[in-house]
C-alpha cells in the first residue's frame, strides 16, 4: 500500500503531515468484488417488471435498435412476462430469507471467500459481492469499497466462460461506476476461467459424487449451458467455443468416452437462430433414442438460479420424461462447495499478484 496514513483508530486515520483538522480517511486496502447476474427484489409484478426491464434493456443482452425494441419490450413483453417469471421465481424462492437462491448462494460464496482471504492477508483485503441487475447494485458496492479505502479492486464476474451478455456487461457496469468517481481506484477484471484446472476438478468432483450416489449409472451426461444467438459466435464472441472446451476438459478429467457426454444450450428466446442443440429438445431426442437415465450438469452457472432450479428441473426434466425417459438426475451447480471456493480463490490470488503478499 502506498498511501502514508497515521492511524488514529482501527480502520481510519489521517494523512501524515496533514493538518490536525484534516478529515479522517480509511486505511488503504485491496478490494475483491464477486459479481453475479442479478435477482429481483421479490416475486410480485412490479419487482419482476423492474428487474426484467433493466435486464432486457441491456444492449449486451438484446442488441436490437432501441426504437424498435423498447416499445415492444415496455408495451407488450413487460405487460405479461413479469407474471410468468414471477411464478417461476415463486417456485424456487428462499422464503426463509425472502430472497432468490442466487442471492443466498452468492452471499455464501462471498462469506467463504472472505474467510479464506482474511486468513491469507488479514485486514488488507475487503471482500463483497454485487449484482449486474437488481441489488446489491454494482455501483453501490464499488462506492462502498472506495469509502472503505480500497484503492485497488479485483472485479470478478462469476462466469467461467466469457460471454458478451454476461462477463462483458458486468465489466461495463463496473467501468460506468468508475466514470462517476473523482478519484478512481485501480481495477483489474478477472478473465474467463473455463479451463482452470481447479475449476475443472471441482466440476468433475461434483459429477463423480452425484454418480456415486445413484443406483444406476446414467447413459448420458448432458452439459447444459445458457444459449446465445448464433450471430454472437459469428461476430467473434468466444462463449460457444469456451463451452465446448469446458465439456471436453470435464469429460477427459472424468475419463468418460465421447459417447457418454453431450453439450447443449438452454434458455432460448426471440426469433433468431441460437447455438444448439437446444437442451429441451435434445433430452427428448435422447429419450427417443433409448436413453432411459440421463444426468444434466450446468458448467456455465456458478450458482443455482431460476435457469437451473426451474428450467432444468421442471421444463427440461418434463421434456425428457414425456418423451419416454425414466430417470432424470440434475447435478447442482458448484455453489459454495469448498472445492469451488478453492478454485475461485486460486483465480483471485493470481489477479492479486503484486498487490498483496
Amino acid at each position: 500500500m502506498t498511501t502514508d496514513v497515521a492511524m488514529d483508530q482501527p480502520g481510519e486515520g489521517r494523512l501524515a503531515h496533514a493538518p490536525s483538522d484534516h478529515p479522517p480517511i480509511a486505511r488503504a486496502k485491496v478490494g475483491v468484488v464477486l459479481a453475479n447476474l442479478g435477482t429481483p427484489d421479490n416475486t410480485d409484478y412490479w419487482s419482476m417488471r423492474r428487474y426484467l426491464s433493466e435486464f432486457l434493456s441491456d444492449k449486451r443482452v438484446v442488441d436490437y435498435a432501441g426504437w424498435k425494441w423498447q416499445p415492444l419490450l415496455q408495451l407488450v413483453i413487460l405487460t405479461k412476462r413479469p407474471f410468468s417469471s414471477g411464478e417461476a421465481y415463486k417456485g424456487i424462492w428462499n422464503t426463509e430469507k425472502n430472497e432468490s437462491p442466487l442471492l443466498t448462494i452468492t452471499r455464501a460464496q462471498t462469506e467463504k471467500m472472505t474467510e479464506r482471504l482474511k486468513a491469507l492477508y488479514g485486514d488488507d483485503v475487503e471482500v463483497d459481492f454485487c449484482m449486474r441487475y437488481g441489488n446489491p447494485s454494482t455501483e453501490s458496492v464499488l462506492n462502498r469499497m472506495k469509502e472503505k479505502g480500497c484503492e485497488r479492486i479485483v472485479f470478478f464476474p462469476l462466469y467461467p466462460q466469457y460471454g458478451s451478455p454476461t462477463t462483458a456487461t458486468a465489466n461495463d457496469q463496473a467501468f460506468r461506476t468508475l466514470m462517476k468517481m473523482k478519484w478512481q481506484p485501480s481495477i483489474r477484471t478477472v478473465p474467463a476461467y473455463y479451463e482452470h484446472p481447479a475449476y475443472i476438478q471441482a466440476l468433475a468432483n461434483s459429477v463423480q459424487e452425484a454418480y456415486d450416489g445413484l443406483e444406476g449409472r446414467p447413459s448420458k451426461l448432458v452439459a447444459s449451458y445458457h444459449g446465445v444467438p448464433e450471430r454472437y459466435l459469428l461476430e467473434g464472441d468466444p462463449y460457444h467455443c469456451q463451452c465446448q472446451k469446458t465439456t471436453r476438459l470435464l469429460r477427459e478429467k472424468l475419463g468418460f468416452t465421447q459417447e457418454e457426454v453431450d453439450t447443449a444450450f438452454q434458455s432460448q428466446f426471440g426469433p433468431e437462430k441460437w447455438v444448439g442443440p437446444q437442451t429441451v429438445d435434445h433430452v427428448a431426442e435422447l429419450a427417443k433414442q433409448g436413453h432411459k437415465h440421463i444426468a444434466v450438469v450446468s458448467p456455465a452457472f456458478s450458482s443455482d438460479c431460476v435457469e437451473t432450479l426451474e428450467e432444468i428441473q421442471e421444463e427440461i426434466h418434463d421434456s425428457f420424461m414425456e418423451a419416454g425417459g425414466e430417470t432424470f438426475t440434475y447435478i447442482p451447480c458448484l455453489n459454495d462447495r469448498d472445492d469451488h471456493i478453492e478454485a475461485l480463490l486460486q483465480v483471485v490470488n493470481n489477479e492479486l499478484g503484486g498487490w498483496l503478499g
